[in-house]
Order: C-alpha cells, then sequence, then structure tokens
C-alpha cells in the first residue's frame, strides 16, 4: 500500500476510544469487538491511543497503551486477513520529544505506519522547538500533524508553524482540529502555499464535519488561483455511528462532482453537527465528550460500560438524554440495526 496516495483518497478514520469493565479493567473482548466493528464499517483507518482512548494508558499505574496498540493492530489484521485491502494504522504520539520518540518507535515495531502527534506537551515552547520536535518524531516514521482546539488541551497554532511543519518530508497528512474556522483555514493556506500536494488534510472539526468536507480552499499562490479540499476525517465523533459515516463521506465523494450543491446537503450538515453536539458535550465545554461516545457503543452492547481511567470522566447532568433525542431524531445516521446484526459474532 502507497501511504500517501491512501490517505489521499479520503477515508473514514475513527479514534478508537477504550473499552472497561465494571471494575476499569480493560476488557480485551469487547476492545476486540470495537476494532472489528470499524473494519466490517469498512473504515479507512484506525488511530489509536489517541484522546479518544484515554491519554491515561500511559500512566504507569494503568501500563496499557502497548496492550492496547498491539490488541488493535492484532485484530485489524486478522479481520483484514480475511477480505485483504488498504488500511493505515495511526498510532497517538504524546509527550515531550524523549516520551514521543519511544512511543513512536513502540507503535513502529507494532506494525503501525503513522504517529498522530500531539504537542499537548509544548504548551510554552518557541516555533522552533515545536518543529524540531516534529521533525524528530518524523525520522522514526511518517506523521500526521494535529490541530488541537486549546479547550481540549491543544494550543494556537499560527499559519507560520503550518508552513513549516509541511516542509517536514515526512509529514503525510494534518487533522485539523481548533473547531475553528480562522484556524482551519491557516492550516489550509499554510499547505497549499508551501507547494506540498502530497499532504492529505482530515476534518478533526467535529462541529463542522460536512461543510468541511463539502469546502473548496482557494488561495493565490505566484498568480495562480490553487484550491485544496479537505478529503476524510480522523475523528471521535466517527468512534461511533461509523458505518454510517462511511456511507455519508461516500456520499460527499459523489456530490462533490456535481457543479451544484444541493440545499439538502446544509441541512445534514446541522444533524450532523446537532449529534456531535449531544455526543461531545458541548454544552459543558465537552466535559463528557469521552463518556459521551462510550455511552453509545454501551447501548449497542459493544462495551460493557461507560467508564473511564479517571474516575471524574462521567456523563454530564442531561446528557443521556440528549443522546437519545439525537438518536431518535436522525436514525438514518446511527448504526442500530448494522451493529444488531454482527454483534454476537464480533464479541466472540
Amino acid at each position: 500500500m502507497n501511504l500517501r496516495s491512501h490517505l489521499l483518497e479520503g477515508h473514514v478514520i475513527p479514534a478508537q476510544p477504550l473499552a472497561l469493565d465494571a471494575n476499569r479493567k480493560f476488557s480485551e473482548r469487547h476492545q476486540r469487538a470495537i476494532t472489528r466493528y470499524y473494519v466490517a464499517a469498512g473504515v479507512g483507518g484506525l488511530a489509536v491511543g489517541v484522546h479518544s482512548t484515554q491519554f491515561e494508558i500511559r500512566e504507569p499505574q494503568h501500563g496499557l497503551f502497548k496492550p492496547v496498540l498491539e490488541l488493535a493492530a492484532q485484530t485489524i489484521d486478522e479481520e483484514l486477513a480475511k477480505a485483504p485491502r488498504p488500511f493505515i494504522k495511526i498510532s497517538g504520539v504524546c509527550g515531550r520529544t524523549e516520551q514521543a520518540v519511544r512511543e513512536a518507535e513502540l507503535a513502529r515495531s507494532l506494525g503501525y505506519q503513522a504517529g498522530l502527534v500531539s504537542l499537548s506537551a509544548f504548551k510554552q515552547d518557541s516555533e522552533d522547538a515545536l518543529i524540531a520536535h516534529c521533525q524528530r518524531v518524523s525520522e522514526v516514521f511518517p506523521i500526521v500533524g494535529f490541530y488541537l482546539q486549546p479547550a481540549a488541551g491543544g494550543r494556537l497554532l499560527g499559519y507560520s508553524f503550518w508552513r513549516r511543519f509541511a516542509e517536514i518530508k515526512n509529514v503525510v497528512a494534518i487533522k485539523l482540529a481548533p473547531f475553528n474556522r480562522y484556524q482551519s483555514i491557516d492550516v489550509v493556506r499554510a499547505v497549499v502555499e508551501s507547494g506540498c500536494d502530497d499532504i492529505a488534510l482530515y476534518t478533526g472539526n467535529d462541529d463542522n464535519i460536512v461543510v468541511d468536507l463539502f469546502t473548496p480552499f482557494t488561495f493565490d499562490v505566484n498568480g495562480k488561483r490553487v484550491t485544496r479540499r479537505i478529503i476524510g476525517g480522523l475523528l471521535g465523533h466517527w468512534g461511533v455511528w461509523t458505518k454510517s459515516a462511511v456511507e455519508l463521506l461516500n456520499e460527499i465523494k459523489k456530490a462533490r462532482t456535481s457543479a451544484q450543491l444541493d440545499v439538502k446537503w446544509l441541512e445534514r450538515a446541522i444533524a450532523v453537527t446537532d449529534m456531535n453536539a449531544a455526543l461531545f458535550d458541548a454544552a459543558n465545554g465537552f466535559h463528557g465528550c469521552i463518556p459521551g461516545i462510550l455511552e453509545i457503543l454501551r447501548r449497542n452492547g459493544l462495551v460493557p460500560t461507560i467508564h473511564c481511567l479517571n474516575p471524574h470522566e462521567v456523563l454530564s447532568p442531561g446528557q443521556a438524554e440528549e443522546l437519545t433525542r439525537v438518536s431518535k431524531a436522525y436514525p438514518e445516521l446511527t448504526d442500530d440495526a448494522f451493529i444488531a446484526a454482527n454483534l454476537s459474532r464480533w464479541l466472540s
């Protein structure tokens, strides 16, 4: 598989959640079932060890970083052996440079082809330090840039950073997740003006998924009009209702070739954002975003609980009711029937 070509096709890449039992212990059976669900749904890749997987898996008292990555990789390989197709395994890469390099080397040894680089540990560092860090990690394996919104632990990263980041040779993609239109434009313009047309742009803006996937970003570069698109998504939101997400992206790809955009797509965009507001707990500053994802999976039988390693991460008051509301309001965007038909096999 050509990694760049695969990413440039545009895919649904879910961020994998973590399955814990009633004692907050890792449930390998359910974790395996989640992975089987994603592969069966038709995703083009999976991101493991990222925010949705809970950063606490790295803490010594849990010691789950390697077991979680290893189980996901093994399960993906087993499922794809039955029906081979291109697929990218992406590992989260966190911490200061020494830790990040260790994580990248481990992920590479387990068969991961790229790392999603978090810069949350560099909140006060200079741009030069950030670029040096990313360059060092890219020497281990290909990297995916990550513009994470400050509300979720990220930091502001301006045009200058992304312009320099795009010039790192082993950058294969960028996940845009600032939840901010101005900042999203900064990233796309930086990539366009760098001339790097082989860097895939993926939305992580869970509040604006459909619009991101339809928008042509056009800029003047040396007197020429150059247009780039965000061609897929690497999303926590797509960790649930995943088959519907694959179908949605396929529909969008077809609709993008039309000369005119049907206004019904704007209606669909609001539906997806409404669902995300409940899922990610936007009303409470995203406090319940991970439990929200787990609650949908729990209702479908894919995880036994909504427990997180951090016991303070729980659903916000009224969030469960909101999840019920949006699930009933937009049944065509859910996966209930698909999961029910396959659940016993995935859990076997």
